[in-house]
């Protein structure tokens, strides 16, 4: 049976050294050397090579020296707009949450000041209700507030992938989508996608609050052990 590949867990982490042929048995440089020759020839192909090429700078130059050391210099909201710059794209897509919808206008704004022409989508866009996916009413968010035999709209991330589609956007920007939800909006979206922000309900949009306090007292549930 062959060991699984965990990277996460490496304890001999040399892949980003001279010396990456010296990993543990399953290091994935060792054990998967087709699998990454072939992905790496489609770097060979013009177009994603200047993507990979531009978000490899844009990397570089998110870090600035100063006399204390090395430090960040941009926040993510700046390396979106940069990177599209860079890309010579004009026209941008947002495919927001209802939910964070005040987030997605102040995004607008900045993306229009920046020089974009600028598609925003809605993921309740079409109004159309929970019950197309089979959805029952005891399972509806409003029923759990307003009681049973409300209207709720649905969230439907292929049409706003497909709404951008349409408009012809070079790139878009997520801003908030549900679990699974943003998982369908980059299947069916045509242009590359960027995450802006990932919903979390209780951290504040802030997922990796999650990882850090799991440690604790609090959120040690987290942890818990569960049959799959």
């Amino acid at each position: 049976m062959t060991e699984n590949i965990e990277c996460a867990r490496c304890d001999k982490v040399v892949c980003g050294s001279e010396h990456s042929q010296e990993g543990p048995s399953n290091c994935p440089t060792r054990t998967k050397s087709e699998v990454i020759n072939q992905a790496l020839r489609e770097y060979d192909k013009p177009e994603i090579m200047e993507f990979a090429r531009q978000a490899s700078i844009q990397e570089s130059e998110c870090y600035m020296n100063l006399p204390e050391g090395l430090t960040t210099r941009y926040p993510r909201v700046e390396e979106v707009v940069q990177f599209a710059g860079k890309m010579g794209y004009k026209k941008l897509g947002i495919a927001f949450c209802d939910g964070l919808r005040g987030e997605a206008e102040t995004l607008n704004t900045i993306l229009e000041r920046r020089g974009f022409d600028v598609v925003s989508v809605c993921c309740k866009a079409g109004g159309i209700p929970k019950e197309r996916i089979g959805i029952k009413d005891e399972e509806k968010i409003v029923s759990k507030f307003s009681g049973p035999g409300n209207w709720e709209s649905m969230c439907s991330p292929i049409s706003q992938a497909e709404i951008l589609n349409d408009e012809g956007t070079e790139f878009n920007v997520l801003v908030g989508l549900c679990v699974g939800h943003d998982s369908l909006f980059f299947k069916y979206s045509q242009a590359p996608v960027t995450v802006l922000v990932a919903k979390d309900r209780v951290f504040g949009h802030n997922p990796v609050a999650g990882l850090y306090l799991s440690p604790s007292v609090y959120y040690r549930k987290l942890r818990r052990k569960e049959a799959v």
